[in-house]
């Protein structure tokens, strides 16, 4: 059996950062789970949606579009925000100290080629956004 990709979003203060992993959502849980066990810290563990914005005029959105439209369990979806932005919605689980807190992580298992298409656009927009910041 192939587990699907992963992707996980770190939420600190200051920034949120996407990675891949080449585990499963279900192995970070219980790696998560038994460290704050063994470090006699609390953890919040929910399922969830987390959603963030693609400008409109990042190439790749249609081939998004098309990925999702494939998947028929795709854990992904793709909707207008406004005139300049698309939002990306995804289903997976926060993990965090606590369940107030808005520091901790999302992962969500997509298939490989939404996971490609979306750590593709995520990196183009933000490569996107540092240039008009400088």
């Amino acid at each position: 059996m192939k587990i699907p990709a992963m992707l996980k979003f770190t939420y600190t203060e200051t920034d949120v950062q996407l990675e891949r992993l080449k585990t499963s959502p279900e192995e970070l849980v219980a790696q998560r789970v038994t460290l704050a066990m063994r470090v006699g810290r609390g953890i919040c563990v929910e399922p969830t949606q987390a959603s963030f914005l693609l400008p409109n005029q990042v190439s790749g959105l249609l081939e998004l579009e098309a990925a999702i439209c494939r998947e028929p369990h795709q854990e992904v979806s793709l909707c207008v925000a406004d005139a300049d932005f698309m939002e990306v919605s995804l289903r997976g689980t926060w993990i965090a100290e606590n369940a107030q807190t808005g520091e901790g992580v999302f992962v969500s298992a997509v298939s490989p080629g939404c996971e490609m298409l979306l750590l593709q656009l995520w990196h183009a927009a933000r490569s996107d956004a540092s240039c008009l910041r400088e």
